[in-house]
């Protein structure tokens, strides 16, 4: 039974999107304006769904990470509405005119931007991207396809429920946001199969569901970040910034991919900067794990095995390796980086530009906390995900990454020759 509900909601998705991809702007905005309203109002419905989520993940022994992800407060129900708000600030891709030619024929061509159609989304932990997701898909165009983890499942329905209801008021197809109603593993195999109703998997979540669905998935997936982040301290840098970047990098916000989880210091830098920028990290609660010059500069800092270098601890743990030169640092993130977000701290101006050309992530920043890769940072409003890989998007995935392209071909007749 599984296997048949699940590809009876991909068909109502798809007769969904079909209506949803002709609806005007002024609609779709209109939604997401109800939608915000709706969660507001509701928040202590949703907190109630979460705690009994938050009882069963510290009953299973979450770590604390996770545990942080799959909290909803009343601020964090304020901050999804919001990211809808700003939704209906942001540009309507669908339909814009990328570009218009006229051939020597007479041909005129036009391409445009056109929803993708059903995009599925398999994720765990955060119910934050039940919202997340609906809203750009919905201004997209596109209909979607929920399946949240089981640790936030009762989260995950409260918030569906509640958001496609209140897009339903608004005019939007009762189905062109669904979530999968089954904990069940069966589901996820079902929906990495289902051509037929989906045009697009996006997983975001761990190294573990996100290899399986790009080793196992027949519909086209867009790769999401599993972030093994650097920070990599250059010659010569100022050593209070430093500081200040490397400890927001690593403890503002530890469970997400987009924190550091290996610090790389220039051995010049090493002897003066390591000992107190330790200490600020043991006060915010960091275990360090170091290579061997590392643990040689400063006491009580445990011995990094290959396996921290490749490690995406999501959690108040950083690797910690004293290079020799930027180049060193380059070929040390290039071997054991995930291509997400990398960062150099530095004064010099073309030590900066080689950094930047060189490094191949999604983002590469100079002097600033990796924590920034994030959609709405960047001016995208929510994001759908954050690609590690090149083709279709790279990068915070705004509404843009949400459409694909439709040439238009005007003629008079012309016939090929």
């Amino acid at each position: 039974m599984i296997k048949e509900n699940i590809l009876e909601q991909g068909r109502k998705a798809r007769e969904a999107a079909r209506l949803l991809s002709n609806m005007s702007t002024a609609v779709k905005n209109e939604a997401l304006s109800k939608m915000a309203l709706a969660l507001e109002k509701k928040s202590e419905q949703i907190i109630e769904a979460n705690a009994v989520d938050m009882e069963r993940g510290k009953e299973k022994g979450l770590s604390r990470a996770l545990l942080d992800r799959l909290l909803l407060t009343a601020e964090r129900i304020e901050d999804m509405a919001e990211g809808l708000r700003t939704l209906i600030s942001l540009s309507d891709p669908v339909g814009e005119i990328v570009k218009a030619w006229r051939r020597p024929n007479g041909l005129e061509v036009g391409k445009i931007r056109v929803p993708l159609g059903v995009v599925g989304i398999i994720y765990e932990a955060r119910p934050n991207v039940t919202v997340d997701a609906a809203g750009l898909c919905l201004k997209t165009g596109n209909a979607v396809l929920l399946r949240g983890g089981t640790e936030a499942f009762h989260s995950n329905r409260a918030i569906a429920d509640i958001i496609a209801s209140a897009a339903e008021d608004a005019g939007i197809p009762g189905e062109a946001i669904q979530l999968v109603q089954t904990t069940d593993r069966e589901a996820v195999d079902v929906m990495l199969k289902m051509n037929d109703y989906l045009d697009v998997l996006i997983p975001r979540g761990g190294a573990g569901l996100i290899q399986k669905v790009v080793k196992n998935a027949t519909v086209p997936v867009i790769e999401t970040g599993v972030g093994n982040c650097h920070a990599y301290v250059d010659e010569g840098a100022d050593h209070q910034m430093a500081k200040e970047i490397v400890i927001n990098a690593k403890t503002q916000r530890p469970g997400v991919c987009n924190a550091i989880e290996t610090l790389l210091i220039h051995i010049s830098e090493a002897e003066t900067l390591l000992p107190g920028l330790a200490e600020d990290l043991r006060k915010n609660n960091v275990e360090l794990r170091g290579c061997k010059r590392a643990c040689q500069i400063v006491t009580g800092i445990k011995n990094a095995s290959e396996e921290d270098w490749q490690t995406e601890y999501l959690d108040l743990i950083l690797a910690i390796k004293v290079v020799d030169s930027l180049d060193e640092a380059v070929e040390h993130i290039h071997k054991y980086g995930s291509r997400h977000s990398e960062v150099i701290i530095t004064q010099d101006y073309l030590r900066a530009r080689k950094f930047l050309k060189n490094v191949d992530s999604a983002a590469v920043y100079v002097n600033a906390s990796t924590r920034f890769t994030d959609g709405n940072q960047f001016g995208f409003g929510a994001e759908i995900g954050i690609s590690t890989q090149k083709l279709h998007a790279r990068g915070p995935m705004g509404l843009e990454a949400l459409t694909t392209i439709k040439y238009l071909v005007w003629g008079e007749g012309q016939i090929r020759c």
